[in-house]
């Protein structure tokens, strides 16, 4: 079952994107975290038990915010066609 377009203005287009750079500039940031987190520890191995308990958060919540992103560049992909149409 494929779900309409929701954006149904160009401005609501833009403030997708603007959202969208925002995310992954915090997806960034938390990789950047991940990292020291790791370094912190001297464990970079998720399977191993002294594994950072605060890097496993937040590789989860990364995950999640690149999901978040996938789905919204689909829609404004999705969208595109839409306005174009509208504008002509």
């Amino acid at each position: 079952m494929s779900m309409p377009p929701r954006f149904e203005t160009p401005r609501e287009t833009t403030v997708i994107s603007k959202i969208l750079a925002d995310l992954v500039s915090t997806v960034q940031l938390i990789e950047c975290e991940i990292a020291a987190q790791e370094e912190r520890a001297s464990v970079s191995d998720r399977s191993d038990v002294k594994y950072p308990m605060l890097a496993r958060t937040l590789i989860e919540r990364r995950d999640n915010l690149k999901m978040t992103i996938y789905v919204l560049e689909q829609r404004r992909t999705e969208r595109a066609p839409h306005e174009q149409a509208t504008a002509a």
